[in-house]
């Protein structure tokens, strides 16, 4: 029996036992977590479409341009000399997701994910608008091509496939910079085919994942829902179905005996009927399940027609569940929020304190030390200055330790690091002969950037055996 009830995870919803697609016609969700989101998406979808036009010195608030290797976050240039920051920034990446995972399972799918809002927040409800409710839209499937179908389905390509081209610009916009896609846009695609015809590509790679992949990104490409099997554990926080409460199942019964020993579950699958992956959530926990939360809206409003309580379907852990306790915030959660906390400062930090200049001074190969007259010993020295913002900066050197009488001469004129750019140099120290008291002194130079102490460089000065 038990093999039986367990059937089900032998396949996937959206494909039948004979291979094919099983298209999934989700009913329009309502309800508190439905509105909640759409406000949440509104934001989103306001913040992603806007950063591309928000500037700072004349340079995009972010932009990711691989190619160039130049990237931009929160107005701030990272070269390849920052790769570290890149690196700790991943491992952080993936911990918080492990961790997250761990503690409030897969809420960020259903919540933040670009496939969730695009898919489920701007083209479910242009097909909604387009060709209506979910039995309206099985009906259309069905229908043979008619006059209404040819037209509703020909506005539906139109402006599933003109959404499309404007995201795809609009990535396209992350990568060069808006002022860039602007340019291709004035100067029009016979100037710029190269850039047109992979950005029709990537345009109809939108288009087909919305208009039919769908939820099949979620459940066969994303690795994300196949770790969810390994990283939940009966502590994660989940969109759960309280079958102490609702087993056995009363069908359509608004009112009940008292001895009448059913659940507050009506069986009304209105459940199943909202999902977007067409799971069963009474199930249990599901690879295909993104935690969106219609189910719940669904399941609270039957229960609100019933005169039952609500919360049957609800954000709860297995434990939660089997115990029959109330969620909330336990000892090991607080931990985790505070190692993700943790994280985030650390990796903020490494963003803050990252210098505007890079300095590296290296002695010249090849060359140990050099008598000089008045009794004086010099080392050669390369310097090299990448220079992270957008400004040119004129630089100056000078001995910050030892403090004796000591001298840095540049080799030609001063050092000018343009703006963005990389500046070398070459220079001598000098050093008097009878205050040093090492063959290997350790030496600091302090770097100046318009009157102002940039950096402080330390490296070696050689000198004959004493």
């Amino acid at each position: 029996m038990a093999e039986l009830k367990e059937s089900f995870r032998d396949s996937v919803g959206t494909i039948t036992h004979d291979g094919k697609r099983n298209w999934i016609f989700p009913k329009r969700p309502s309800g508190k977590f439905y509105n909640a989101r759409t406000a949440l998406s509104i934001l989103y979808l306001v913040v992603f479409f806007t950063l591309p036009w928000i500037k700072v010195e004349g340079e995009p608030l972010f932009l990711f341009n691989v190619l160039e290797r130049k990237f931009i976050l929160f107005g701030k240039i990272f070269w390849p000399q920052d790769f570290f920051i890149f690196v700790f920034g991943m491992l952080t990446f993936i911990v918080f997701i492990v961790l997250f995972t761990v503690v409030f399972g897969r809420i960020f799918c259903g919540w933040v994910c670009p496939q969730t809002i695009f898919m489920e927040m701007v083209f479910r409800k242009i097909e909604y608008w387009i060709e209506g409710d979910a039995d309206k839209q099985k009906a259309l499937a069905r229908a043979p091509w008619n006059k209404e179908k040819i037209l509703k389905r020909g506005a539906k390509f139109i402006a599933f496939y003109s959404l499309s081209f404007i995201i795809a610009n609009y990535f396209l916009s992350y990568l060069i910079g808006m002022d860039q896609v602007m340019l291709y846009i004035r100067e029009g695609i016979a100037a710029h085919l190269s850039v047109f015809i992979p950005l029709v590509f990537f345009s109809g790679v939108f288009f087909f994942v919305y208009w039919w992949f769908r939820e099949q990104a979620c459940i066969i490409v994303c690795p994300y829902g196949r770790l969810q099997g390994v990283m939940l554990d009966p502590n994660s926080i989940v969109v759960a179905y309280d079958y102490r409460r609702g087993e056995p199942r009363s069908r359509f019964k608004r009112h009940r005996e008292e001895s009448e020993k059913v659940g507050d579950c009506v069986d009304c699958l209105e459940c199943v009927k909202v999902c977007p992956t067409g799971i069963d959530i009474r199930n249990g926990t599901q690879l295909e399940c993104i935690n969106c939360t219609a189910c719940i809206d669904a399941c609270d409003a039957i229960m609100k027609k019933f005169n039952r309580p609500t919360g049957l379907i609800k954000y709860a852990s297995e434990k939660n569940i089997a115990q029959g306790e109330k969620t909330r915030f336990t000892p090991r959660m607080i931990a985790y929020s505070v190692v993700l906390v943790l994280l985030i400062c650390v990796l903020a930090g490494l963003l803050l304190s990252r210098k505007d200049v890079q300095v590296n001074v290296m002695r010249a190969q090849g060359l140990l030390y050099q008598q000089q007259p008045n009794n004086q010993i010099s080392n050669l020295y390369n310097i090299t200055l990448v220079n992270k913002t957008r400004k040119t900066m004129p630089v100056s050197l000078a001995l910050e330790e030892p403090k004796v009488a000591g001298a840095i001469k540049m080799v030609g004129s001063n050092i000018t690091v343009p703006a963005e750019g990389i500046g070398n140099g070459v220079f001598f120290i000098y050093l008097p002969k009878e205050r040093i008291t090492k063959r290997n002194s350790k030496i600091k130079i302090a770097v100046f950037a318009n009157g102002r102490k940039i950096d402080v460089v330390k490296t070696n000065f050689l000198a004959p055996s004493l």
